[in-house]
């Protein structure tokens, strides 16, 4: 889960069938035993809360104590991610998400939202920020691949070898960051948030020490064939971070702050320092071969930028102005330099003005405030739509024609 300029990240995945009502106690009692036998040794307080499971298809859903009455909330069964429910705050997962994962992965997605429900606010251990649009492109990607690397390295090595591997993944972040200006605040703020989160889950799912650092690694291996980093990077990063951490600063967990940054208490806990040549570095980590896959992805990727932009920026669009909630599917998602991040797959946001739901493409502008859909068609003065979209405007606004021949937004009625 992802909450970032208003917009709920999920990773969704497809249909199998309605909730199993067994199956989904089996991972409601697995996860309680788990918090039980956690307790406060991670955050200083219990994890343990509400948990719902829902299959939005078949509008059918599991909770681990009693429902409330009335109205179910409208996120459930398209985010992974807590939610008000009776006054109280539940962390709720989409079905198809835990049927079709391991049964690790599966208690890993449910300690990681119960951490955001009832951990992470209770600690102000959240911090908001636009997008790391850098880490599309192929120098981030490159560096950012590298860094991972060097974290596998430290986690398997000890003394003065994670040392060493740990100052190239600092030398690799400090490449990255100093392309790109606003990477330090942008990437930080989502570490934070979805890092730690991540991290949770990696280790208190885990059965001892050795098999939460062998879920961080399968994390880094597995993260590298990633289609995109911009949303994602942080649940790679983050386990990696915190159980280096967790080896060299006993205690960090109480004493972390949403202004701080992962790598710089690492740093300060082993006393290091980035090496001073990343480039030369980068040969130990198979630096080469990285850089000719960046390289042919990056090609590719100009081509479908060219195309998306066309339909997104050159072409009419209908432009969605202002905050909200909703979801979207960060599973190869496309940044438009300068411009923002389209995403693909289920779509759904809530704004003042309406509601816009989208099966294909939806552009979120870089300053998170403004979105944008393709090719829109005026059905109504409340209705739009158009290739796989659809927009209903709520009473008190209406759509009008935009600033260009074709575009269209929506305005509160005179």
């Amino acid at each position: 889960m992802a909450i970032l300029s208003g917009v709920v990240t999920a990773l969704a995945l497809p249909a199998v069938a309605q909730v199993d009502q067994q199956r989904a106690q089996d991972y409601f009692k697995d996860v309680q035993a788990v918090c039980e036998r956690e307790g406060k040794r991670l955050w200083g307080m219990s994890m343990c809360g509400p948990m719902v499971i829902a299959d939005l298809r078949t509008q059918t859903i599991a909770t681990s104590q009693p429902a409330p009455e009335g109205p179910r909330p409208r996120l459930l069964g398209i985010v992974n991610a807590p939610v008000e429910w009776g006054g109280v705050t539940w962390a709720a997962y989409m079905w198809d998400t835990l049927v079709n994962a391991s049964p690790r992965h599966a208690r890993e997605v449910l300690l990681h939202e119960l951490f955001h429900g009832i951990v992470q606010a209770k600690l102000g251990l959240a911090a908001q920020g636009p997008l790391p649009e850098h880490l599309d492109a192929m120098d981030g990607r490159y560096w950012l691949r590298l860094e991972w690397r060097a974290l596998a390295r430290a986690l398997r090595e000890s003394g003065a070898q994670r040392s060493a591997a740990v100052r190239d993944a600092l030398a690799f972040r400090q490449a990255r960051r100093m392309l790109h200006t606003a990477a330090a605040e942008t990437e930080r703020a989502i570490e934070i948030t979805e890092g730690l989160a991540a991290y949770t889950g990696t280790a208190a799912a885990a059965a001892s020490g050795d098999d939460a650092v062998a879920g961080a690694l399968d994390l880094l291996t597995s993260g590298e064939t990633g289609e995109s980093f911009v949303r994602t990077f942080a649940y790679v990063s983050g386990p990696a971070y915190g159980l280096l951490l967790d080896a060299s600063s006993p205690g960090w967990r109480q004493r972390i702050r949403n202004t701080d940054d992962y790598a710089a208490l690492l740093a300060s806990a082993l006393t290091v320092q980035p090496t001073t040549d990343a480039a030369a570095s980068a040969v130990r980590y198979g630096g080469a071969d990285v850089r000719a896959a960046e390289e042919q992805r990056e090609r590719q990727r100009q081509e479908r930028i060219a195309e998306l932009r066309r339909q997104f920026v050159d072409g009419p669009v209908f432009l969605l102005r202002g905050g909200g909630n909703g979801m979207s599917n960060s599973m190869g998602a496309v940044v438009i330099p300068d411009i923002g991040t389209v995403f693909f797959g289920p779509y759904r946001h809530h704004a003042d003005s309406g509601t816009l739901e989208a099966e294909k493409g939806v552009l979120l502008e870089s300053n998170g405030s403004v979105r944008r859909v393709p090719a829109p068609v005026r059905r109504d003065d409340t209705t739009l739509a158009g290739d796989g979209w659809t927009f209903t405007a709520k009473p008190g606004w209406v759509i009008r024609e935009g600033s260009r021949r074709g575009d269209y937004e929506v305005v509160r009625q005179p």
